[in-house]
């Protein structure tokens, strides 16, 4: 009985490593906006780049421009709507600014430039839940059942289920 519940015990612990994994690979998507084919100008078409796009909290979003032409500035809905950087959240002028999307809900960014905003230069960034994969399905009880839950997840993690399964097959 003792061998059992440490067996099973070892493969909760292989099943939660695993599931870490595969967050983690999923966790976190750096884009840089505008790209592949444009950057943050004034010749981007932004709302054609955000709709191919999903954002969940965990990622990033670079904006890269000339410092000498441009700017990035963080506004609320109001600011977005008018064009308008007067109360804003944030502003960016290094050229190269990283923003970090670290919770659900709505950014909103523009050039703070004259006419800039009011030329398209203006993205809106919804942040949306990660959702739920299917239900998770009951602990495998053989190797090959535990090599199934890895499949996708990645070549680690695929090793230290396979260390952590041979270990408990060892106890069974």
């Amino acid at each position: 009985m003792e061998i059992r519940r440490r067996a099973l015990v070892m493969m909760a612990v292989a099943t939660a490593v695993v599931a870490s994994f595969a967050r983690l690979a999923a966790a976190t998507t750096s884009y840089t906006v505008g790209a592949p084919d444009g950057l943050w100008d004034m010749h981007t078409d932004y709302a054609e780049w955000v709709a191919a796009r999903t954002f969940h909290p965990g990622d990033n979003i670079t904006f890269t421009y000339s410092r000498e032409l441009h700017d990035v500035v963080e506004v609320g809905k109001a600011g977005y709507d008018a064009c308008s950087n007067t109360n804003n959240v944030s502003a960016f002028r290094s050229g190269n600014d990283v923003v970090a999307l670290t919770a659900v809900g709505t950014r909103y960014f523009l050039c703070g430039l004259t006419g800039h905003c009011d030329s398209g230069m203006k993205i809106r960034i919804d942040v949306v839940a990660v959702t739920a994969g299917p239900t998770a399905a009951p602990p495998p009880t053989t190797k090959s059942a535990a090599r199934s839950i890895v499949a996708g997840t990645g070549l680690g993690a695929l090793v230290v289920a396979q260390v952590l399964v041979g270990s408990i097959m060892a106890f069974s």
